[in-house]
């Protein structure tokens, strides 16, 4: 036998799998081996009995791979609503088993399982529930977790109700149809649905979860429920197609919308309370092939706007921001896609800087959050009410400081420009790739070189990052040579301002814990370039350079890059280079040679 079919035999063992999976260290194998015969014992009854080896769950684990059973991870598998109503919760939590999926077909109930050979109890559960099982490994923390999210029997009560109501309608068409067209006889008959309380167990789940949105999405055979968390989706739960329009209908009429209206795409907000909490939701409501998509945007009410340093700015990029705001004119601009936190940004520097001294007025689509002291408006372009026609009226209503949401054409960057040079304080937002990107992409919008370079103070360009979970994120005391030159490479002399020598480098990657809903991730922080409008800037603004170009020279003059902001905040444990990796994809040459 050669020694690569041995080694393959060995980890084809219990031990093996062990070994393989860095749980045993190969001496410590051995010696187990070399035990458990000593004393007449199988391998597996031995390690059982030595509890400080290893643990009872990486037992279950290698078995499961031994035996070729699947592996589920139950955060990112969506569960089926017949699943969950299969197996009742008394039973999951008193056998630590969750139902996850079930095939009509051929009465097949999926079942994640911490020993997913237990025999017995799989014989035991699929006599008493007359289904055939089919047994998944999972660890016993993410079957809690799972439990504790999904297996609301309330909800699951209400869901068979609304099921036999929906069946009880579609008998009665004439009803149905007179219901939906009196939007009064509507609220009412539904508020008395259970499908309220679903709704409420839906919007539940999402604030428990820290979810920023809720998707409610049709397909072709069900309905699918996720949830957006920490920039993430994640998908919770699924439930019948039938079920669908029930669900619709009721967040229709919480959000003030047509709900007979389901040719068009339809716009409304809402507010729910949970004990203290006060969360705004505002509803997008689409037309798809399937039915109408239903996303939810959540903004807690009851919590204050974070401060600048809360926000992950720091250093020379936040000192630069703060000399800015002091200026009492000139255009401060915030840059970056769609969901990386521009807005937040926005918010934070006018609670900063708001008092009963100066009149600061925003026009923004839509208003996000209430700052008490603040005159805001929310743009209506049905009604002519434009970021362009709100800023022309502001200009006459004395204003000190303006926001204006976003630049989006020419005439809005002509009169933000035109403010700025009359005195006041311009606020706004850009969609570009880098804050040097923000130059070029006015003048392309026919700002005039002259009137930029004497109005523009300031470009902040951003990224949101995932936080590593701080009760059980993993330290990294050697990392390998090629994460070592990619810092250095990105960061040059900078990561001594944290480690004084190469060797000293330390970096940390997410492992998973209860807390952070085993993804080794828990909140968000963002990762700023701050681009301060010096003489140089201002005169390759006048000589139309490239972003590239503007780039450089603001390197030069001491601007952080993104890319190179985010490898701090990992080499302070506060993120992963992976997750830095994820959203600033540009590097550093790349955005040089553009």
């Amino acid at each position: 036998m050669g020694k690569g079919e041995k080694q393959q035999q060995q980890s084809k063992t219990l031990l093996g799998i062990l070994v393989a999976k860095g749980k045993i260290k190969p001496e410590e194998a051995k010696k187990v081996e070399m035990e458990a015969a000593l004393r007449g014992m199988t391998v597996e009854d031995y390690l059982k009995e030595q509890t400080n080896l290893v643990t009872l769950e990486d037992i279950a684990e290698a078995k499961a791979e031994l035996f070729n059973i699947p592996k589920v991870d139950l955060n990112n598998v969506a569960f089926n609503y017949e699943a969950v109503k299969k197996l009742s919760g008394e039973l999951a939590n008193h056998y630590h088993v969750v139902a996850f999926d079930y095939n009509e077909k051929d009465d097949t109930l999926s079942l994640a399982m911490a020993d997913p050979l237990d025999l017995d109890l799989i014989n035991f559960l699929s006599r008493k529930l007359k289904v055939k099982i089919k047994p998944y490994f999972a660890p016993l923390k993410q079957i809690d977790l799972a439990i504790t999210n999904n297996y609301v029997q309330e909800m699951l009560g209400d869901v068979s109700k609304v099921l036999a109501e929906v069946k009880s309608i579609n008998q009665k068409k004439a009803r149905s149809e007179v219901t939906i067209k009196n939007k009064k006889g509507e609220t009412s008959f539904i508020k008395d649905m259970p499908i309220a309380n679903i709704i409420n167990s839906i919007i539940d789940l999402a604030i428990n979860s820290r979810a920023s949105d809720i998707h409610i999405e049709p397909l072709e055979d069900r309905t699918r429920v996720r949830y957006r968390i920490d920039g993430i989706l994640r998908e919770k739960t699924v439930f019948p197609k039938s079920l669908h329009d029930a669900l619709v209908s009721r967040i229709k009429i919480l959000s003030d919308m047509k709900i007979d209206e389901k040719r068009v795409p339809q716009d409304g907000r809402f507010t729910y309370r949970q004990g203290d909490k006060e969360i705004d939701l505002r509803v997008s409501c689409l037309p798809t092939i399937h039915g109408e998509k239903v996303v939810m945007r959540l903004l807690d009410k009851s919590t204050a706007a974070p401060t600048l340093p809360q926000l992950g700015l720091g250093g020379v990029g936040l000192k630069r921001l703060e000399k800015a705001i002091q200026v009492p004119h000139g255009i401060i601009l915030i840059t970056g896609p769609t969901g990386s936190g521009k807005t937040t940004t926005l918010y934070s520097i006018i609670s900063k800087i708001n008092s009963p001294k100066v009149n600061i007025m925003t026009v923004e689509d839509p208003v996000e959050y209430e700052i008490p002291g603040v005159t805001q408006v929310q743009v209506n372009p049905q009604a002519g009410l434009t970021f362009a026609t709100a800023l022309r009226s502001f200009l006459r209503q004395d204003p000190d400081i303006i926001l204006v949401g976003e630049i989006r054409d020419r005439e809005t960057t002509e009169l933000a420009i035109q403010a700025a040079l009359t005195g006041h304080l311009v606020f706004s937002t850009l969609h570009t790739n880098s804050a040097a990107g923000a130059l070029p992409r006015l003048l392309d919008m026919g700002a005039e070189p002259f009137l930029l370079a004497s109005s523009m103070t300031c470009v902040v360009g951003q990224r949101v990052v995932r936080r590593l979970c701080n009760h059980c994120k993993k330290e990294i005391d050697r990392p390998s040579a090629e994460i070592k030159k990619d810092i250095i490479n990105v960061l040059g002399d900078m990561y001594k301002s944290i480690y004084p020598s190469e060797d000293k480098i330390k970096v940390w990657e997410p492992h998973g814990c209860s807390k952070c809903n085993n993804t080794g991730y828990l909140g968000r922080i963002g990762i700023f370039e701050v681009l301060y409008v010096t003489e140089t800037i201002t005169k390759l603004i006048l000589e139309r350079a490239s972003s590239g170009e503007i780039e450089e020279a603001a390197l030069k003059e001491g601007m952080i890059l993104m890319k190179q902001d985010g490898y701090l905040k990992a080499l302070q444990g506060i993120t992963s280079i992976e997750e830095v990796l994820r959203i600033a994809q540009i590097s550093q040459s790349d955005t040089l040679e553009s």
